[in-house]
């Protein structure tokens, strides 16, 4: 089979290492897929009362998308793609690769009646425009020629494979030496030790976030990773949030009211760690 992300990876002007910034975004792609797949409900079956059949020039579609995109003398360069897709073209072409190679629904087909189905690469657009630009899953069929139900599919398709694929790699449990790295870089950052992180900037839901906690520190899955405050000892790590999320011993919330100069420092302290993070989150997400 001829693989497209293969064939055209070579023009790309990109590292072919992974960069440090790619895995970042990936991981926060990852994070925004979970969260679709959880939330995501049976569909209505109403769009397959009144459906009206539209011949769409598939193979042209794919040829347009390559001449703007992928070929050596693309229309739009390097800068604009990460523009477009928000992500760069060395990533999406290495996640395109991966979903080519192992899942038949993102493989360029044929049906019954020789009919050319969609390529990868239309697929994994329409999939990840619905995802950074949250559009309706017909908004792209006038440039892709991809119906709202095979856009929803791709979507829907996109997020568990995705999942799968890397979810070992990018969303693995944290070993005893990724949480002392942990520790020391928000001691060394913030000025408290035995942070985690910030639940707040993880796009997952309240109900999600108490639950994997809950489900982590029952079954054993966190280490037992103690640190010292005060002289007082405690066996696992928090993470910092805010007061929308539910009350758990491993969520650290600012004070709403402080009443002594301990209160105020740790809540500026913690506002301040908090800010870093959003205004880094932001930044990801502009890319």
């Amino acid at each position: 089979m001829n693989n497209f992300a293969d064939s055209i990876s070579s023009s790309s002007s990109d590292d072919d290492g992974s960069s440090d910034e790619d895995d970042l975004v990936l991981y926060t792609l990852l994070f925004i897929a979970r969260n679709r797949v959880l939330q995501r409900g049976e569909s209505s079956n109403t769009d397959r009362k009144h459906r009206i059949s539209i011949n769409r020039d598939r193979m042209a579609a794919h040829e347009l998308l390559v001449r703007h995109y992928f070929s050596p003398d693309s229309l739009y360069d390097l800068s604009k793609f990460e523009d477009r897709f928000r992500i760069s073209r060395n990533l999406f072409l290495r996640i395109a690769r991966d979903l080519e190679n192992n899942y038949e629904f993102f493989q360029l087909r044929w049906d019954a009646r020789g009919k050319r189905g969609f390529s990868t690469i239309q697929k994994y657009t329409v999939a990840l425009r619905q995802l950074a630009y949250g559009i309706a899953a017909d908004a792209s069929d006038e440039y892709l020629k991809i119906s709202e139900r095979t856009g929803r599919e791709c979507a829907y398709l996109f997020c568990e494979y995705v999942i799968e694929l890397y979810d070992d790699i990018y969303l693995r449990h944290p070993t005893r030496n990724d949480i002392e790295q942990l520790y020391a870089a928000h001691e060394a950052k913030c000025g408290l030790p035995g942070m985690l992180g910030i639940i707040d900037c993880t796009h997952w839901s309240r109900q999600i976030v108490s639950m994997h906690v809950e489900v982590n520190s029952h079954e054993g899955k966190a280490p037992n990773m103690s640190f010292v405050v005060n002289e007082h000892q405690y066996n696992y790590g928090y993470y910092l949030s805010d007061e929308i999320y539910p009350e758990h011993a491993m969520f650290v919330k600012s004070y709403s009211f402080t009443t002594d100069e301990k209160q105020k420092l740790f809540t500026l302290a913690q506002e301040s760690a908090m800010k870093d993070v959003e205004r880094a989150f932001g930044v990801l997400k502009q890319k």
